[in-house]
C-alpha cells in the first residue's frame, strides 16, 4: 500500500503539482526521501520524528521510503514537513486516506509539533482551488489562503488538532479575510518638500504615464525625499493587480500579516546588492528586487555606486517586463513590471559645477563618475532632470503647498484616459500606459499638431536628437496633454517634454 498527499513545488510564480508517496516495506527500520529534494527536505526526516515524539507516537520499524513526484523535478523548502507527516500517519492507520484525499497540504513542523508558516501559501491555494481541492496549511497563514474564492481550508495551529478535526473531536474553523487599513494616513506627503517645484512636476508626470525618471543634483537636494513620496501619488492596485504582487510576496515570504497587498510597492534597494538580489535567483531562486517592484516603483539610489553587472543586467527587464533567472534545469521566470526612479550625484563629491566647493580633479571626477552609467541604461529614462540645491527662501518661508491627495487625483484621471484611449490596441499592448507605446500605436496617439511638429523638427536636428530620443519625446508629450487632458499635443507640450530629455554625460 502507498499513501498519497498532495503538494506543491514552484518554479517562479508557476505552481506545480507534487505527489508525495509514502510506503513502508519489510527490512531494516530506515527513512529515505528521494525526488531530488533540498536539504530542507532531507532534514524533514528529524523534525517528523521528535512531533511524533511529542504526540506520544513512534514511527514503524520498518523501511520508510517517502517519494516527491514527479522525481525530476527540484524540490526546496521546508513546506513538505506536513504532506509527509500526513502520509505517515495513514500508513499507521491514524488517519485514512480520503480523509486527505481531496485537500493540498504544505507546512513546516516544529519539533514540539507546532506548524510554522511557509512562503507560497496564496500561489498553492489558488492551485488548490482551480483544480477542485481543498487546502490545508498553518494557521497563521490561513488568512492569505483566504483571499482564494472557493477554497476550503484547514488552518491548524499544530499537527494534534489536524489529527482531532478528522477523527471529529475538534473543529477547526474556517479563517477569515484580514482586510488591509486603507485609510490609514501615511506619514509622508509631498506638502513636506519645500522648493523643487520643476522636479516635482516631473515625478508627477512621471507618475501619470509611468515613465522612469533620473535626477542629478548635489547632495541634500532632496532626490531622496522626493523620489520616496511618489508612492503618495500613484493609484492603488486593482483587485487582478494585487493579487499577482501578493502571490510574488508570498513567494519571497515577505507578505505582511494582513495577507494582501493594495498599495504599489516601493522598493530602495542598497547600491551594494548583488545581481540574484536585484533580478533572483540564488540558491533558493526567490524573486529579486526588481520583482518584489512589479507593478510598483524601483528606486536606485546613488546610481553610479551598484555594480556594473547588476546596472546592466536591468536593460532586458525593462524592455520585457519580466525577469528570467536562466540555470542548466531550468529557466525561471517573475514578472518585473517596474518604473524606476534613479537619483545620482553629478560626481564623487557632490558638487561639480560649483566652484566654492567643488575637488581639484574637476572635471575629471565628473567624468569618471558619471561613465559608470553606459548610454543605453541611460537610454532607458524617459525623463531626465537636474535638481538644484534648495535655497535658503524656500526652506525659511512658510508657504501653502499642494498636498498628495490633489496631485494623485490629477495622475489617475490620466491614467484614465490612457487606458481607454488604449483599449483598442489591448490586443498588442499588455499594459496601457504611456511609458510603453510604441511604433505605430504611439504615431497614431501622438502626433503632434503643425506647431508642435515645427518645434519638435527644429530640435531634432540642432540637439541631434536620436530616433529613440524622438520616441521618447512624443510618450512624455502625451502624458503632459493628458495631465491637461487635451487630446492634442500641443507645441508648449513639446516644449515641456524636450526640457526632460537626458542629460548627456561629461566629455
Amino acid at each position: 500500500m502507498v499513501a498519497q498527499v498532495y503538494s506543491v513545488a514552484f518554479q517562479g510564480i508557476e505552481v506545480l503539482e507534487i505527489n508525495v508517496q509514502v510506503q513502508t516495506s519489510a527490512g531494516l527500520p530506515a527513512f529515505h526521501i528521494v525526488g531530488l529534494g533540498d536539504k530542507a527536505v532531507a532534514e524533514s526526516r528529524e523534525r517528523i520524528r521528535a512531533s511524533f515524539h511529542t504526540l506520544g507516537l513512534a514511527l514503524p520499524s520498518k523501511h520508510i521510503t517517502v517519494n516527491l513526484a514527479p522525481a525530476d523535478v527540484q524540490k526546496e523548502g521546508s513546506h513538505y514537513d506536513l504532506p509527509i507527516a500526513l502520509g505517515l500517519m495513514v500508513m499507521m492507520g491514524i488517519l485514512s486516506s480520503e480523509d486527505i484525499a481531496e485537500y493540498t497540504a504544505l507546512g513546516e513542523l516544529g519539533l514540539d509539533g507546532s506548524l510554522a508558516p511557509v512562503s507560497g501559501i496564496l500561489p498553492a491555494a489558488i492551485e488548490a482551488a482551480s483544480v477542485g481541492r481543498g487546502l490545508i496549511c498553518p494557521a497563521s497563514c490561513g488568512s492569505e489562503a483566504a483571499w482564494a474564492s472557493d477554497l476550503q481550508i484547514l488552518a491548524a495551529p499544530n499537527l494534534l488538532s489536524l489529527v482531532n478535526h478528522f477523527k471529529g473531536t475538534q473543529v477547526l474553523s474556517p479563517p477569515g479575510v484580514k482586510i488591509p487599513d486603507f485609510t490609514a494616513s501615511t506619514s509622508i506627503d509631498y506638502c513636506d518638500i519645500k522648493g523643487q517645484e520643476m522636479a516635482k512636476r516631473a515625478l508627477e508626470i512621471a507618475a501619470a504615464g509611468g515613465h522612469n525618471l533620473i535626477m542629478i543634483g548635489p547632495p541634500g537636494a532632496g532626490k531622496s525625499m522626493l523620489a520616496s513620496r511618489l508612492s503618495t501619488i500613484l493609484p492603488p492596485l486593482t483587485a487582478s493587480e494585487a493579487l499577482e504582487v501578493t502571490m510574488i510576496h508570498s513567494l519571497s515570504g515577505t507578505l505582511p500579516e494582513e495577507g494582501l497587498i493594495r498599495a504599489r510597492p516601493f522598493r530602495d534597494p542598497h547600491h551594494s546588492a548583488s545581481l540574484p538580489a536585484m533580478i533572483g535567483g540564488g540558491m533558493r531562486s526567490k524573486p529579486g528586487e526588481i520583482s518584489l517592484a512589479h507593478l510598483g516603483v524601483l528606486f536606485l539610489d546613488e546610481l553610479p555606486e551598484f555594480n556594473r553587472s547588476t546596472l546592466e543586467a536591468l536593460r532586458q527587464p525593462l524592455e520585457s517586463g519580466r525577469a528570467v533567472v536562466a540555470r542548466a534545469n531550468a529557466h525561471i521566470t517573475y514578472p518585473a513590471r517596474i518604473q524606476v526612479i534613479a537619483a545620482m550625484n553629478p560626481c564623487r563629491c557632490g558638487y561639480y559645477g560649483d566652484p566654492s566647493r567643488e575637488c581639484a580633479r574637476t572635471p575629471r571626477c565628473a567624468q569618471e563618475y558619471q561613465h559608470k552609467i553606459s548610454g543605453p541604461l541611460l537610454d532607458r529614462f524617459d525623463i531626465s532632470l537636474e535638481v538644484p540645491e534648495v535655497k535658503a527662501y524656500d526652506l525659511l518661508t512658510d508657504t501653502p503647498r499642494e498636498r498628495s491627495a490633489d496631485i494623485c487625483a490629477r495622475v489617475m484621471r490620466a491614467l484614465t484616459l490612457q487606458q481607454n484611449r488604449y483599449k483598442r490596441f489591448s490586443s498588442k499592448m499588455s499594459v496601457l500606459i504611456n511609458a510603453v507605446a510604441d511604433g505605430d500605436i504611439l504615431h497614431q496617439v501622438a502626433t503632434p499638431d503643425t506647431e508642435g511638429l515645427a518645434l519638435l523638427a527644429t530640435a531634432m536636428e540642432k540637439f541631434k536628437i536620436t530616433g529613440r530620443g524622438y520616441h521618447r519625446i512624443l510618450r512624455v508629450a502625451r502624458t503632459i496633454a493628458d495631465l491637461e487632458e487635451s487630446e492634442t499635443i500641443k507645441r508648449h507640450h513639446i516644449a515641456e517634454a524636450l526640457g526632460y530629455l537626458s542629460i548627456p554625460l561629461q566629455n
